[in-house]
């Protein structure tokens, strides 16, 4: 761990643009600025986590559910010493400083994120219908931002809150229907392939996702799984 000290922070400034005013510092000293992620700064895109004070994107925000890029620095005490590390998860290998390498969750989707659909021009709105209860469902899963927090959060470095996210916002769709039972079968293989720990379901990783992905997600993703084991000709496979 390295300490720095900075003064003048704005409380209205946001956490990520206080370690640009760190980087200014450290810039202006000729010493190496401090790496970290970061790209829309709007809560979108999932790049900024980091573990504030032990907590994954730290849970100070009201409402506490928020990314880092979004989380104020009026959350803090004038003086206060703020921790801040990279997300602690094997799967999750450190490039440099802050920043870690994800590419783990790209090959969960790439093992089964991907429905059967021709190519073309888009469909009318309503020629598949979808009940909005299951519509409903599938957004819900699809504001998934693949950050990382549940990993970070969870005891096990687990990442079935992501997995299963991925997995429920297709298996809620008609046009997943397909390969839902391939589907789950390969995403949660190449969950454990990856390194990620088992869910023991302490529900750490719903209480830091800032996309509010539900713990039901993984109740959706066992059901299906034990499913697939029987799927075809009745027997286990």
């Amino acid at each position: 761990m390295q300490t720095y000290q900075l003064d003048d922070i704005s409380e209205d400034m946001s956490f990520l643009e206080m370690l640009d005013v760190l980087n200014e510092q450290l810039t202006a000293q000729d010493q190496e600025p401090v790496a970290f992620d970061n790209d829309c700064r709007e809560g979108i895109c999932g790049m900024c986590g980091v573990v504030i004070n032990g907590s994954p994107h730290g849970r100070y925000e009201s409402p506490v559910h928020t990314t880092t890029c979004q989380l104020h620095m009026r959350n803090f005490h004038d003086g206060q010493v703020i921790d801040v590390e990279p997300w602690r998860a094997g799967p999750f290998p450190i490039i440099k400083d802050l920043v870690v390498d994800r590419s783990a969750f790209d090959r969960i989707i790439a093992a089964g994120g991907y429905i059967s659909v021709n190519t073309g021009s888009a469909p009318e709105a309503h020629s598949t219908p979808a009940p909005k209860r299951q519509a409903d469902k599938a957004f819900d899963a699809a504001t998934c931002i693949g950050c990382g927090a549940c990993v970070a959060a969870c005891p096990n470095g687990s990442a079935m809150l992501f997995t299963s996210a991925k997995i429920t916002h297709l298996d809620n769709l008609p046009q997943g229907q397909p390969e839902r039972m391939l589907r789950v079968k390969a995403m949660v293989a190449a969950h454990d392939d990856n390194g990620f720990g088992g869910c023991q379901n302490i529900g750490e990783c719903a209480s830091v996702c800032p996309k509010q992905i539900p713990l039901e997600s993984i109740a959706q993703l066992n059901r299906d799984l034990i499913a697939s084991l029987f799927h075809g000709d009745g027997k286990t496979v």
